[in-house]
């Protein structure tokens, strides 16, 4: 889906397959979950938007202590939408992977590496949509 906005976005992978999840699901607690990763994805596109806006000017805003919260709230939302069982045991390696590149992206904002920045943002986005499709597919939602 093309962007109409002007305003950056970091996390298209993500956000559009939280959307996607957010209206497939019918089992309303589910489809509550997958709204929450909608939304975290949301939150935390707009945050690395301020973030990046910092970063360019090389200050130390608001935005660029904000972005690692966000995140957080992020992966707590997927984690809740996978399920405990599955997040620890069959999504070990994803989760696995989404804290690796979740670490980069942290030490690239701490680093004010604008670079390093967009390079983690686009495997943050890469774990965590893959993340979600596979939580989607396995409560057998259409991908």
């Amino acid at each position: 889906m093309p962007q109409t906005s002007t305003q950056p976005t970091f996390l298209p992978l993500t956000t559009s397959a939280a959307q996607s999840a957010a209206h497939s699901h019918n089992e309303p607690t589910v489809r509550a979950a997958a709204e929450e990763v909608w939304r975290s994805a949301t939150e935390a596109d707009a945050a690395a938007a301020d973030c990046w806006t910092a970063l360019l000017a090389n200050c130390d805003s608001p935005g660029r202590r904000l972005l690692p919260g966000k995140l957080r709230a992020l992966t707590e939302a997927t984690a809740s939408y996978a399920g405990g069982s599955w997040w620890h045991a069959e999504g070990s390696h994803l989760r696995r992977r989404l804290a690796e590149a979740e670490h980069e992206l942290v030490e690239a904002v701490r680093d004010g590496d604008g670079e390093d920045f967009a390079e983690a943002f686009v495997g943050y986005d890469q774990a965590m949509a893959t993340t979600v499709v596979a939580v989607q597919s396995r409560l057998g939602s259409p991908a």
